[in-house]
């Protein structure tokens, strides 16, 4: 039986942008051994990279699988936090690289968007189609989350879940995109919203770069702000009308009320930029598959706490393997 530990945060970092850019700050020792780099295919010609560490056993252990946040990797602090604590959990543990993410522009002609949740299907079908495995999660961080919890729902609206899929976990997932893109134009949001832009148009050059006369990286001009990116590059190269339409068909608030799996959604109420409609919190907390916590404090993925012995503090990532931990063998 899982039993969450009440979140209380570090001494001095109470604030959500204390928490959020702490959270960044504070770097981690990658403790795993060295990792497995697999390449999987998702779509026709594209790939994507993750790095595996596998027990001595992998089919008797539960194999987690792990996706970053918007323009981040494989080597993402929560991510290599998790990864840590799932492996040393005795947990099987795959870091998903998202299209173009850490690296990997050059392994396929498309970019990524926060609604690609078939993409990390594409994985799990492979490590249990192809792998045999028998206990696979799923656990994704803000965009991460989104997907994740996306693909739950899909799954379960089709009546498709497959059995080997024990459990997801979304950690500050964006599950509502649109009203989690305009928060980001608030005057506090500013760092955050220059971050991500700067961030997503390096990516784009570097696509453009990659693949002469796919991408016109004339219409990043004047892009300041993620809504105004997802307009102009987003929504038209992904088969979107625009970006409302993008947001509204790539949000997992549409299926979470179909998760048919155990499920853990944590999320802080004072979180910079995601926001949560109230129907969206209706739905999750209407489905008895999912375990819904709400922070008063926590920031966006950082949820940090005081550490203590072996414990590092990262409150969230403990969470969710002692969630998992329901279900390794």
């Amino acid at each position: 039986m899982f039993h969450p530990e009440p979140f209380i945060p570090r001494r001095g970092l109470r604030s959500p942008d204390e928490q959020t850019i702490a959270s960044w700050l504070f770097r981690r020792r990658n403790h795993l051994p060295p990792s497995e780099e697999r390449l999987f295919s998702v779509a026709p010609e594209v790939q994507v990279l993750c790095r595996c560490n596998w027990q001595p056993d992998r089919h008797a252990a539960l194999t987690v699988v792990a996706v970053h946040g918007l323009e981040g990797s494989t080597e993402s602090q929560y991510i290599i936090g998790t990864a840590n604590k799932a492996f040393a959990a005795g947990m099987n543990i795959v870091r998903m690289n998202m299209r173009n993410c850490g690296g990997t522009h050059l392994l396929g002609p498309t970019l990524y968007n926060s609604g690609m949740s078939g993409d990390v299907g594409a994985v799990m079908r492979t490590l249990i189609e192809q792998d045999g495995l028998v206990r696979v999660a799923l656990v994704g961080f803000s965009m991460g989350g989104n997907l994740v919890l996306k693909l739950a729902g899909e799954l379960g609206r089709d009546h498709a879940t497959p059995s080997q899929l024990i459990a997801v976990a979304g950690i500050s997932p964006a599950m509502d995109l649109g009203p989690s893109a305009d928060a980001l134009n608030d005057a506090r949001n500013r760092l955050y919203q220059w971050n991500f832009v700067r961030n997503l148009k390096k990516s784009v050059r570097r696509k453009a770069e990659a693949f002469p006369g796919r991408y016109d990286v004339s219409r990043l001009k004047g892009v300041w702000s993620v809504r105004g990116f997802d307009d102009a590059i987003t929504a038209p190269y992904s088969g979107f009308r625009d970006a409302d339409d993008y947001y509204t068909q790539s949000s997992a608030s549409n299926v979470v009320e179909h998760i048919a799996v155990p499920a853990l959604v944590i999320n802080s109420l004072d979180d910079p930029f995601i926001r949560v409609r109230e129907t969206t919190r209706e739905r999750v907390r209407g489905n008895p598959n999912i375990r819904f916590i709400e922070t008063r404090h926590g920031g966006h993925c950082g949820f940090l706490a005081d550490p203590d012995g072996d414990y590092d503090g990262r409150w969230a990532e403990r969470q969710v393997i002692e969630f998992f931990r329901q279900f390794t063998p």
